[in-house]
């Protein structure tokens, strides 16, 4: 496959409630010029939420995307997409959001109703999507004036009403905060359960794929594109990463035994896992993009200060030196991170 690779990492810590474990691993990812971290979130979680966590990263790293997980579930989508506008804008331009929907019985925890199944969560979930969408894109760009001679802030032809109703839900608009620098903030969506690849196909910018085996992987990314280009987009503006959790503890041997007997992922409870040493890790990231199974991978540590500095320090090192990854970041954004285009506002 041409191209570089595009890298990701987890940075969850369970058990720290200090948002200052985050920018610890965030910014070691970032001196390995991984594209982005994700931080996971659920109503079950405890501690401050995810977009507050990464809020509080952002002025503590320069480059690295930020993208934390948002449950669309039982949250009011004219909330969401404020916040994560304004993610967007204090880490300026360097946001996404993993796009989520909540898991059985998390409603009760705040008073909701219980959850509804998959396939309507996800049809909410990509609801929620194309109602951010239309309100970010209710502010044209060049819409605040601020002009202390003329008395004008706004320029209101260039405000528009997104007019959206959703399953539940409704949003007139426009929003209360301009057009995020990147226009649409990254989505992400982890696409290995068959209702979520819907609304990854359609909305999403990066989707995560949890394979064991590089056949399994190129299945769902044919599938993805195929169902993309179906929904009226270039197949190729839809990143797929497959998503490993990563042991790295016995870094001196060579990697665990995989499916067929190949020194790989294994299927776990908690999804594929890869355990040895970065240089067998580097070969399969390497061999994997190779083939064109994968625009590149997501790593979730299984310690994450320990895992993610092997990671770091050995495994982006070799690729690095391999010429598959890149050696400094392009630009300041996260999209110009993963080669994808600010998108045109709907309404200019």
């Amino acid at each position: 496959m041409s191209g570089l690779l595009c890298l990701a990492g987890a940075v969850d810590l369970p058990g720290c409630l200090d948002a200052g474990c985050q920018v610890e691993l965030a910014r070691l990812a970032e001196r390995g010029g991984l594209d982005f971290v994700t931080l996971d979130d659920s109503f079950a979680r405890p501690g401050p939420d995810a977009l507050a966590v990464l809020s509080r990263v952002a002025p503590a790293t320069r480059r690295i995307g930020l993208v934390p997980t948002v449950i669309t579930t039982h949250t009011d989508p004219f909330r969401v997409q404020a916040a994560v506008a304004a993610l967007d804008r204090v880490s300026q331009g360097r946001a996404g959001w993993r796009i989520e929907v909540s898991a059985e019985g998390e409603g009760r925890q705040s008073g909701r109703r219980s959850a509804a199944p998959a396939e309507a969560l996800w049809q909410r979930a990509g609801e929620v999507a194309e109602a951010a969408g239309r309100l970010w894109d209710g502010w044209e760009d060049g819409a605040e004036i601020r002009s202390a001679a003329t008395g004008r802030f706004l320029d209101r032809d260039r405000l528009h009403r997104a007019g959206f109703a959703g399953t539940g839900f409704s949003v007139r608009g426009p929003s209360t905060v301009p057009r995020p620098p990147q226009g649409n903030p990254v989505r992400v969506v982890d696409a290995t359960e068959g209702p979520a690849r819907a609304v990854a196909a359609r909305y999403a910018d990066v989707a995560l794929v949890r394979a064991a085996t590089p056949a399994q992987a190129a299945a769902v990314r044919d599938e993805l594109r195929a169902r993309a280009a179906e929904s009226g987009r270039n197949p190729g503006s839809l990143r797929v990463l497959v998503s490993l959790l990563v042991d790295l503890g016995d870094g001196e041997y060579a990697a665990e035994r995989g499916p067929g007997g190949g020194r790989g992922p294994r299927s776990t409870a908690r999804g594929p896992l890869y355990r040895g040493g970065p240089v067998d890790l580097a070969e399969l990231v390497g061999t994997w993009h190779a083939d064109g199974v994968t625009d590149g991978f997501h790593f979730v540590p299984v310690a994450p200060r320990r895992d993610l500095e092997r990671l770091v320090n050995g495994t982006v090192a070799l690729l690095q030196h391999r010429g598959l990854f890149r050696t400094f970041y392009p630009g300041s954004t996260l999209r110009e991170h993963l080669g994808l285009a600010r998108p045109a506002n709907r309404y200019a």
